[in-house]
């Protein structure tokens, strides 16, 4: 009788302030995503999977459960974020890059957070692997880290996970006081005339993926699979006969692999593993690598401005971070809010593609070189 009783009473016994810390994160995560509408479709279900692991002796993260096997599957086979990329090609529309090119030089500097973030991550001294996969969090792009995580650095994926994700959905909170730094009212209140540029034809639209996918597989061939899916999804959506396998890819497949993914992230974040100073760097250099991305799409847009006779509101440099269409809004916004005949919605959207291309182009980059760094 003794000895069921204890077995009854074996989670409650082995409970401790850990678990409760790790339950405060995963309610906060619930309560962004439900009360403020950060980007609730993923922290719900990290939230809910952060609760269900740090349940004490819970059966989700044994070496049998749930979570365990989807991380296995899904996340250490880089399966999930790959899949992910499929509907994120579909999402995308590259018309406004293709007419206006010189817009990839703004979203290449955005970049810029990267590769400054990988610096002071090797400098905190954290491991190059580490480092590599802490600087991807200057994307401000989920599946990016997620999948250079899985390559480098598996065994701080929940907190990068987190820091990306958290840090995407607070862009209108993190955006707008480093452009306010960084330009004066009179530079925030250039007017551009948006010109639509020539049209795309058809076979531009259906040629760019093929393209990309090619060039970018031989510069990183190990990269193939994040360039080659994202490309795949963009293809379904343009070629115009296959919108059954478009529509798919941007709901029911990006839906339910979201979910997955959000649990698997939420099982990783055990109090074991989430509650040290790894965690805190991690959290904090991601911060960082936003506000570098931020800054360098705005510096590079200041020195155009320097060369071209024709300026250009150096705010639009920070839609260059791949946090889209959320960059791209707080800067139309913010353009708006000093000007109410400023329209900058186009032009800022247009940055943002390119630099949600950029970003993965990036990422492919940084893959390739730390490869032959690291010899892997």
């Amino acid at each position: 009788m003794y000895a069921t009783l204890e077995g009854l009473m074996a989670g409650i016994i082995e409970l401790s302030w850990h678990h409760g810390v790790m339950w405060a994160i995963g309610f906060t995560l619930i309560y962004l995503a439900v009360k403020k509408g950060y980007e609730p479709l993923l922290l719900i279900p990290i939230g809910f999977g952060a609760i269900m692991a740090n349940l004490p002796l819970s059966g989700a993260v044994t070496e049998a459960g749930p979570l365990t096997l989807l991380l296995r599957i899904g996340v250490w086979t880089e399966l999930f974020p790959i899949l992910i990329f499929i509907g994120v090609g579909a999402m995308c529309d590259f018309s406004p890059l293709l007419r206006n090119p010189e817009v990839m030089l703004i979203g290449a500097a955005a970049q810029i957070g990267i590769f400054a973030t990988i610096i002071a991550a090797s400098l905190l001294r954290f491991p190059l692997t580490q480092a590599v996969a802490i600087g991807i969090l200057g994307t401000a792009d989920g599946p990016t880290t997620i999948f250079v995580a899985s390559l480098y650095a598996p065994e701080i994926l929940g907190p990068l996970a987190l820091a990306a994700y958290s840090y995407m959905a607070l862009t209108p909170l993190i955006m707008p006081p480093v452009i306010r730094l960084l330009t004066s009212p009179a530079e925030r209140r250039i007017r551009m005339v948006y010109s639509g540029g020539p049209e795309v034809s058809r076979a531009a639209r259906l040629l760019f993926p093929l393209c990309v996918v090619i060039v970018a597989g031989l510069i990183a061939p190990v990269a193939v699979p994040l360039v080659g899916f994202l490309m795949l999804g963009n293809f379904l959506r343009e070629c115009g006969v296959a919108e059954r396998l478009s529509h798919s890819a941007q709901n029911e497949l990006v839906n339910v692999v979201t979910l997955l993914l959000g649990l698997t992230i939420g099982g990783t974040m055990t109090a074991e593993t989430f509650l040290n100073w790894v965690t805190l760097g991690v959290m904090g250099l991601g911060l960082a690598a936003m506000v570098f991305a931020t800054a360098g799409g705005i510096m590079i847009a200041k020195l155009l401005n320097v060369l071209r006779r024709e300026k250009i509101n150096p705010m639009i440099g920070a839609a260059g971070i791949s946090a889209f269409p959320m960059a791209g809004r707080v800067v139309a916004k913010m353009a708006f809010a000093e000007d109410r005949q400023n329209y900058l919605l186009m032009h800022a959207i247009a940055v943002n593609i390119s630099g949600q291309l950029c970003s993965i182009v990036a990422g492919v980059v940084v893959i390739a070189v730390s490869k032959a760094i690291l010899g892997l």
